[in-house]
């Protein structure tokens, strides 16, 4: 086969997995995206002797630069440098997992055997790609189906990455049977049985899902919520104007919608940028201007977003996200903050644990601790921020517990259903998402948000600076939402829910066995390498 063609497949599975993907995608596509990836590999494998095991290293990146390209171009919207840092890199991230897939199948197994090794490693590099200093999760493959969500129902029994398991077993069994047909040139009857198979794998789980989705009915526990779209410029209004201005605006919107029914008022992230430093919060006149609304409505909760500052000391100062007060005289760590609060009671606040690599994280490995003043500036405040240990739910004088999820935290399945795990009835985000312009950078993170309805089987409330704000039931139905560009209020009464989910109680149990199946196989490949080296050096000596 000539190198145009191995190219030119390479370059096919990049568009097709694109073409499947949200938002306007068809998710069927994810079932083939991988097949002509699969054939190059193959065909390595198979002519080993005539190629170095570098070369899957070098077309499989170019299928990932293709898919990241034409999924991720929206970056580019906020920083040129930041998109382009995200494409090269994710782009060999993916590399990895699958160049070692290779790696192993070229030394355990002849050229048609050994394919399930690629469920394994690929369930094991989204898993860790769920938690490390450039973590990205954004194109796992079971957010594909974010606007299919009658069809994955049974994420709530093994979350996104179950989805993964799926998009990529149905990718090898479709494989194995194009690559049977190419060798033998006739379907024999166990290819028929095959083809059943596969036809079965893939209609089962969505006739089960579509059958949970008919018969889930949420318990009727309802609370009262306004959210709040005040549709912000990122770039010229939001870090801008006094905050107060700000502040006045968001109130006003919310004012049509507003009387004494109302639970919780739910406003966006970083929609409070008055410089607050947290041992004295009544201090600040937006706060104060928050609490006095609220005056008038003594039974509602307000959740807002801002970026807020704590002094500390000790071994506190040691920690990565330590800042150097102006002054020199002590340290500080800068969040970005949920603030809860009402007319009578203490504030409680959340910070953000799931940061933006390279905006609101640097890699703390020591080698690239320079890189922190070139950390990505998107207005507020910039540079590594501190953040909670635990998942951190709000608490009503009724008990009732919220969780806030904080803008990119959203994308996070097991993440998130830690806050369910310490109790969280209900969902709400904030975000903001102007900073990507009117692409599907900010319609897919909105439509990742039904995936974690679906999981953790909570209504979601959505507030974002501008558009996608929305209210999300348990089955993942988008029930209202807003457009973008537009300052806008919504009210809906939506359900709290106690019960947990089998994903909720097990997390990504699916990841973790893959993870310890993946590291066995390296070590037999590591060792089987070393053992056909020690063979091949002495053959060559005697």
């Amino acid at each position: 086969m000539k190198r145009i063609h191995l190219l030119a497949l390479s370059i096919l599975s990049g568009i097709i997995i694109a073409l499947g993907w949200p938002l306007n995608g068809f998710p069927v596509l994810l079932f083939i995206g991988f097949v002509p990836l699969l054939y190059v590999e193959d065909y390595f494998t198979k002519h080993r002797a005539d190629y170095s095991r570098y070369n899957v290293l070098l077309y499989s990146y170019l299928a990932f630069f293709v898919l990241n390209l034409l999924t991720n171009y929206w970056i580019w919207n906020s920083t040129v440098a930041g998109g382009i840092g995200a494409l090269f890199l994710n782009s060999f991230f993916m590399t990895v997992p699958f160049t070692a897939y290779h790696f192993s199948r070229r030394v355990l197994y002849k050229y048609h055997k050994g394919h399930f090794l690629l469920l394994f490693y690929w369930m094991a590099f989204e898993y860790f790609h769920l938690d490390w200093d450039l973590s990205y999760p954004w194109l796992n493959l079971g957010n594909g189906f974010a606007n299919w969500h009658k069809w994955i129902q049974w994420y709530e029994y093994t979350g996104a990455l179950g989805g993964t398991f799926w998009i990529l077993l149905i990718n090898i069994l479709i494989y194995r049977f194009i690559a049977n047909y190419l060798e033998n040139k006739e379907l024999k009857p166990k290819n028929y049985v095959q083809l059943a198979s596969i036809l079965l794998i893939i209609i089962v789980p969505i006739i089960i899902s579509l059958n949970i989705y008919s018969n889930y009915t949420e318990t009727e526990n309802p609370i009262d919520v306004v959210v709040v779209q005040p549709n912000l410029d990122p770039y010229s209004e939001q870090y801008g104007l006094d905050p107060n201005i700000v502040i006045n605006r968001m109130l006003k919107i919310a004012g049509p919608k507003m009387d004494s029914a109302v639970d919780f008022m739910v406003f966006p992230e970083s929609a409070n940028q008055e410089l607050i430093f947290e041992h004295n919060l009544e201090y600040y006149s937006t706060i104060r201007k928050l609490k006095n609304y609220l005056h008038d409505y003594p039974n509602t909760y307000m959740v807002v977003g801002a970026s807020t500052f704590k002094i500390i000391n000790g071994i506190d100062t040691l920690k990565q996200a330590a800042r150097k007060l102006a002054n020199g005289g002590g340290f500080y760590f800068a969040f970005n903050t949920g603030i809860f609060l009402n007319a009578s009671e203490d504030y409680q606040l959340y910070h953000k644990s799931k940061l933006t690599p390279g905006v609101e994280m640097m890699p703390s490995w020591r080698i690239l601790r320079p890189l922190e003043k070139f950390a990505i500036d998107l207005g507020g405040t910039i540079g590594t921020l501190a953040t909670d240990d635990l998942r951190k739910n709000f608490i009503t004088k009724d008990s009732v517990k919220t969780a806030t999820a904080i803008c990119y935290e959203s994308i996070y399945g097991e993440f998130v259903s830690q806050f369910v795990r310490n109790g969280a009835q209900v969902i709400f985000i904030i975000t903001n998402d102007g900073w990507w312009g009117n692409t599907a950078g900010h319609r897919q993170h909105f439509a990742y948000a039904k995936i974690r309805a679906i999981e953790n089987r909570r209504s979601i409330a959505r507030s974002a600076n501008t558009g996608i704000s929305a209210f999300i039931n348990q089955r993942g139905d988008v029930s209202q939402q807003t457009k973008y560009w537009e300052p806008a209020v919504i009210r809906q009464k939506i359900n709290l829910n106690k019960e947990l989910t089998f994903y909720v109680k097990n997390g990504d149990y699916l990841a973790r066995i893959s993870s310890l199946i993946t590291a066995f196989f390296i070590l037999i490949t590591i060792s089987m390498a070393l053992r056909n080296r020690k063979k091949s050096l002495k053959s060559v000596r005697s």
